[in-house]
Order: C-alpha cells, then sequence, then structure tokens
C-alpha cells in the first residue's frame, strides 16, 4: 500500500516529508507505549499513535519507520516535525480513534507482521 492511500483511508493531514506519499509499506502497528514498539515490532513500516512527544519519532527512527500517524486529531510540536524530517519518515495526523485506523488499514491489506496492532 502506497503512504499516500493511507492517507485518503484516515482522512489524514499529512504534516511532513509529503514528497514520500508515493513510498510502499506493507505492514503496521498501533501503540501508544514505545517500549513495547521497541521490544516487540518488527519490520513495520507505520506506526499509529496517540502519544505525542519526541520519544515517538526517536523510536520510528531506530526502528527504521517510514511513516507515523498520530490518532484521536493529536498533532506533534514543531520540535517533533523537525526531527521527522532530519529522519525523512512522513507525519500524518487524523481525528480518528487508534482502533478504527487500525481497523482501516487492516481491512484494505496492510498486515501486521509483528505482535501489535
Amino acid at each position: 500500500m502506497k503512504i499516500s492511500e493511507i492517507t485518503n483511508l484516515l482522512n489524514a493531514k499529512v504534516l511532513c516529508c509529503g514528497d514520500s506519499l508515493d513510498n510502499d509499506v506493507f505492514s503496521a502497528c498501533g501503540s501508544d507505549m514505545m517500549s513495547d514498539v521497541l521490544a516487540f515490532v518488527k519490520n513495520q513500516a507505520v506506526l499509529l499513535t496517540g502519544l505525542v512527544n519526541p520519544q515517538v519519532i526517536r523510536t520510528a527512527e531506530m526502528m527504521d519507520m517510514h511513516c507515523i500517524v498520530f490518532v484521536r486529531g493529536k498533532e506533534p510540536s514543531p520540535e517533533m516535525i523537525e526531527l521527522a524530517k532530519d529522519s525523512e519518515i512522513v507525519v500524518m495526523a487524523t481525528p480518528m480513534r487508534m482502533f478504527e485506523a487500525c481497523g482501516l488499514l487492516y481491512t484494505h491489506g496492510l498486515n501486521n507482521t509483528g505482535d501489535l496492532i
């Protein structure tokens, strides 16, 4: 699935790195606990979270994720956007709750190869 499809499915607003929307992603996870992401997630390209702090960007960078979707209408700070730009991670925000967002992505073919969704 292309990141642009995620944007459309989730009615999301792209906050940075919109030039990477044509990149393909094949899996996703949803979590507000970055310790769980670090411990259990493998080969995930998209992170859905409601946690808004710089640790989210750093975790995504360490895990080589390509896209972060902030759920529940939450938006990252300008400093977080700069961190994401430096790491070339697409950041977007959706008004949807995590359960709904994960469910939509799953039913449209984006799967989970780790332990979380």
